[in-house]
C-alpha cells in the first residue's frame, strides 16, 4: 500500500525527493560460502520483511543475487539469524541453509565474539549528564505501541526486558560525541534508546527527537562483526568503517546546525535547504546511504 503524503514523515519525504537511490539501495556481499553470507546493508533498507510491507529487504536482494548466479535452491537460500534496524547500516550475516540457521541462533552468544557499532550523538544540554569515557548502560527496555524501544520511567508499568550496552567514547566534540558501542544483548532500538535516555540522542534520529541531522541519515553503523564459523570453526572478522566525515564533524563541532526537516514548519511540497556533509568518495556513498526510518507514528 502506498503511503499518502499526510502519513509520510518529514525525514522520509526529504529522502524521497533528494536521495538518488531511494527505494533502490543495494547490498554488498563481503563473503559467501555454502553455509553463510556476510553483507554490508545500507541504511534505508529493511533487513527482513515484516507483515504487510512490500519494501525491498536485504534478505530479498541477497536471494535475487543468488538466483541470478544460479546458486539458489529450495534448500540453499538466505535465512535470517539477526537483524539491523532499517535506518542502521553495516555488517550483517545470513545463514544459507536451515540447519546452519538453527545452529547459529542456538549458539549466537558464544559463536559471535564481537559486534561493534559507531555512532554520532548530540551532547547533553546539562553538563551534569556527561558520560564518563567508557562504561555500561544497563537500563531495561520497553516498547511503545508503535514498537519503538524506550527506557520507561519509574511510573511506567510497561513490560521490560534486560538490555546491556557497553560504550567507549572515541571523540568528544563541542556539540557531538563519537561513540563505539558493543552489545551484550540485541534488543530492538537498544543503542538508540539507551543513549537517548542518557541525553545523547543520535544525530539524524527523528524517533528520539534529535535536533541535528548533518548526514541526512541516522548516524549509527554496525562496523565490526567477529565470529566463529558455525561449520568450519574458523575465526572470522569483518570490518567496514563509517565515513570519515563522521569523525571530522565531531572534531569540528556544529554550533549553528541546520534545522532538521522534522522540526521545520513547512508545506509538504516545500524542499528545505539542506546542510549536507558530502561523502568523500563514491565508495563511501555506496556504503553509507540515506535512510527511510522506522515509523514512530503509525502509517
Amino acid at each position: 500500500m502506498k503511503e499518502t503524503l499526510h502519513h509520510v514523515k518529514a525525514s522520509t519525504q526529504y529522502k524521497r525527493e533528494h536521495k538518488p537511490d531511494y527505494g533502490h539501495e543495494k547490498i554488498q556481499i563481503l563473503y559467501e560460502d555454502k553455509d553463510i553470507a556476510v553483507i554490508l546493508k545500507p541504511s534505508g533498507m529493511l533487513s527482513v520483511p515484516y507483515p504487510g510491507s512490500k519494501a525491498r529487504t536485504a534478505l530479498d536482494v541477497l536471494e535475487k543475487i543468488m538466483r541470478s548466479k544460479g546458486t539458489w535452491t529450495k534448500n540453499h537460500k538466505p535465512f535470517t539469524v539477526h537483524r539491523l534496524d532499517r535506518d542502521t547500516s553495516g555488517v550483517m550475516m545470513f545463514a544459507l541453509n536451515e540447519t546452519v540457521q538453527h545452529k547459529i541462533m542456538a549458539t549466537w552468544h558464544t559463536m559471535v565474539t564481537e559486534r561493534l557499532y559507531h555512532a554520532v550523538a548530540e551532547n547533553p544540554k546539562d553538563n551534569k549528564k556527561i558520560l564518563p569515557d567508557s562504561g555500561l548502560i544497563d537500563d531495561n527496555l520497553a516498547q511503545n505501541t508503535h514498537h519503538v524501544g524506550y527506557v520507561p520511567g519509574e511510573d511506567d508499568n510497561a513490560k521490560t526486558t534486560a538490555a546491556r550496552t557497553h560504550y567507549k567514547i572515541i571523540e568528544r566534540g563541542a556539540t557531538h560525541t563519537l561513540f563505539e558501542l558493543e552489545l551484550d544483548t540485541g534488543k530492538k532500538n537498544q543503542i538508540r534508546a539507551h543513549l537517548s535516555n542518557k541525553g545523547y540522542p543520535l544525530a539524524g534520529d527523528e524517533n528520539y527527537r534529535a535536533k541535528t541531522d548533518p548526514f541526512h541519515r541516522l548516524a549509527l553503523h554496525a562496523r565490526s562483526l567477529k565470529f566463529i564459523h558455525p561449520v568450519t570453526g574458523e575465526k572470522m572478522r569483518f570490518d567496514i568503517p563509517e565515513p570519515e566525515e563522521w569523525l571530522n564533524y565531531v572534531k569540528k563541532g556544529d554550533s549553528h546546525p541546520a534545522l532538521p526537516v522534522w522540526l521545520q514548519k513547512q508545506k509538504p511540497e516545500h524542499k528545505p535547504s539542506a546542510h549536507v556533509i558530502k561523502t568523500e568518495s563514491r565508495k563511501s556513498l555506496r556504503h553509507m546511504n540515506f535512510i527511510e526510518r522506522g515509523q514512530h507514528f503509525s502509517k
